[in-house]
Parts: C-alpha cells; structure tokens; sequence
C-alpha cells in the first residue's frame, strides 16, 4: 500500500544523510578515522591533565616523587666547556628531576652559546648566578630543591650513567649518610693533631685500608645537610671562607655529629660506591683553570682543617669503615 505522507518524510531526512555513494568510501573511512585521531588525542590530554593535577594538589603523590627522583646540583667557576660535558651526561640519566647549576662567575651570566646548547632538553636545567665567588655556595637549601636526595657533582667529573644510578639505588637504603665515589682519611699523628690523606683503593677493597670521610663533590645526601651545614658555628664557616676549600670536610663533620644524635651511637659518616667509570677533566678546561687539587698547599691546608674543625667542635667525630659497595656484590 502506498502511503504518501511517510514518502515525503524520508525525502526531508535524505537531506541530512551522508552521500557516500558520491563521496566514496575511502574518503569517509579517512574523515571517521581523523575524527578518532583527533578524539584520542583530546583523551590523551585529559588524562595528563588530570595526572598532572593530581600530583600537584595531592601530597602523597608529591611525597612519592621527592622519594623516588632526585637533584643535581652542579657549582662552576669559568670552565664552560666542561661544564657542558658534565652537563649533557647528567641530562640522561633515569628520575633525575632537574639540575642547578650553582653559576660563581660573578657579573658573568652563562653565555647565551651555553644556554642554547642545552635547551632542547626536557630535564629543568636552573642557573642560579651568586654574588660572591664561594665554595660554600653550592651549600645552601636553596628553594628550587623538591626532592629528599641531593647529588652534588664537581664541574670536572664525569661519571657514568650506571654509576650514577647505583649510587641513588644505594643512597636509599642509607638516607642518613653521604653515599659517594671519593673516600679519603684521618690520622692523629699527635694528640689533637690530623693529618688528611688519600685513602687506597686497590687496598680498601680488600679490607687492608679504611675511610672515614666521603667527599661530597661526587656523592649523594639528603637535603636536610643543607640547612644543618648553615647552622653550624660561625667559626666553621669563616675557616672554609678563608681557606676557599675544606666545606666537603665540614659536611662530613655535621654528617657525623647529625648521626651521633640520631642513633646515639658512632657511626661513619658515608659509604663508598666503586664506580665503574669515573674520569677527571679538570685538565681539559679551555680557559686552563684549574681546582684546589693542584695547589701546592692543598693536603696540608687540609690537615689544617680537620684539626681546627676538631677544636672547634670539641671532639674528632669521624669514623672509620672499610664498607665498599659495587655494582656486582
């Protein structure tokens, strides 16, 4: 039966009706695949929205991060080219958050040659431009720090991806301590009176030599050192402000003291990790600057600190170990 009215009905929806038989089927395939592309995408972008809200406003979040990621901090003093090497080995390395560079070319920003060179990289890198030249700027709880772990790092060391890696793998499981690549000693050779000197590796491995420092220029520590380090007598800062050297020393000092208090016991003041790959570039600087290694008086100004940290403080709070860790134990 013909019915005219429903006939005049389907001839309006018609209108509204995709023409795929002039379009053809690949061309509307391709305009319904786009629109899911394009709906993907949105998702996509929700999602790290949503993510990236989360943990911004949620504390347990924000306290996995400070956990689990760490900060580099990187003090330089006219030796750029280096710099830079140092810089992009860092760059690759897994739950590194960002990196500050602690900048003590007073009145000399960082080039705009350096700046370009590292700006396609995704890791936050901070020049944070100091007023004075000081080795004790690197020492400061500066704001920008968001994470428990704390890795200093010489401008002159490169060290390996794994080695970096491992120490942080370390360094968790003893918080409390500086966990680090460059063990040296003490020796009372009188009463009250210390001697710094190197400590042998070939020998510490087989338990025939000991450490009781871990220089901080390649280590790991927690954050709150950096705040303790400011509250320490006036006398301590002012011998390492003269000196221009000795602050990795008075770390181990306030690391020491620190523990004594949280464990009622004596305990050394960091680990050593073995690094597979540790090389020195402090002679391949352009500019021929070169650090405390090469002064003359080094060790002997060194000495001089340790026993004037001991007088100050009243007691020689280091401790002896001969605890090595390495990537294969």
């Amino acid at each position: 039966m013909y019915y005219p009215a429903e006939q005049k009905t389907h001839n309006k929806l018609d209108k509204f009706r995709i023409p795929i038989c002039r379009v053809g089927r690949k061309q509307a395939c391709l305009v319904f695949c786009s629109f899911l592309v394009l709906l993907s995408i949105g998702f996509a972008l929700n999602v790290f929205q949503f993510h990236k809200r989360e943990v911004t406003e949620n504390p347990d979040m924000i306290s996995i991060t400070q956990q689990e990621e760490f900060t580099i901090i990187i003090q330089t003093f006219k030796r750029d080219d280096i710099l830079l090497k140092v810089l992009k080995r860092c760059l690759v390395v897994p739950h590194l958050q960002k990196i500050l560079v602690v900048w003590n070319n007073v009145g000399q920003p960082p080039s705009q040659k350096l700046q370009e060179s590292l700006r396609h990289h995704r890791t936050p890198i901070i020049f944070l431009e100091q007023k004075i030249n000081s080795m004790q700027n690197r020492l400061q709880p500066f704001p920008e720090i968001h994470t428990d772990a704390v890795m200093m790092l010489d401008d002159d060391l490169l060290l390996s991806v794994s080695d970096i890696s491992f120490a942080f793998t370390v360094w968790k499981q003893f918080k409390d301590q500086i966990v680090g690549f460059v063990p040296r000693k003490h020796v009372e050779t009188t009463p009250g009176v210390y001697d710094y000197q190197a400590t042998s590796l070939s020998e510490l491995q087989f338990g025939r030599d000991k450490y009781s420092l871990v220089l901080i220029g390649a280590s790991f520590f927690h954050h709150r050192y950096l705040k303790l380090y400011q509250d320490q007598p006036k006398a301590m800062h002012r011998l390492v402000e003269e000196t221009q050297n000795c602050d990795d020393i008075a770390m181990n000092f306030v690391v020491s003291l620190h523990l004594r208090k949280l464990w009622n016991a004596t305990r050394p003041s960091g680990i050593y990790i073995k690094p597979l790959d540790l090389v020195s570039l402090e002679t391949q600087a352009i500019s021929g600057f070169k650090g405390m290694w090469f002064r003359p008086d080094h060790f002997k100004q060194r000495s001089n600190c340790l026993t004037r940290f001991a007088q100050i403080y009243g007691i020689m709070p280091l401790q002896f170990s001969n605890i090595v860790k390495t990537h294969f134990a």
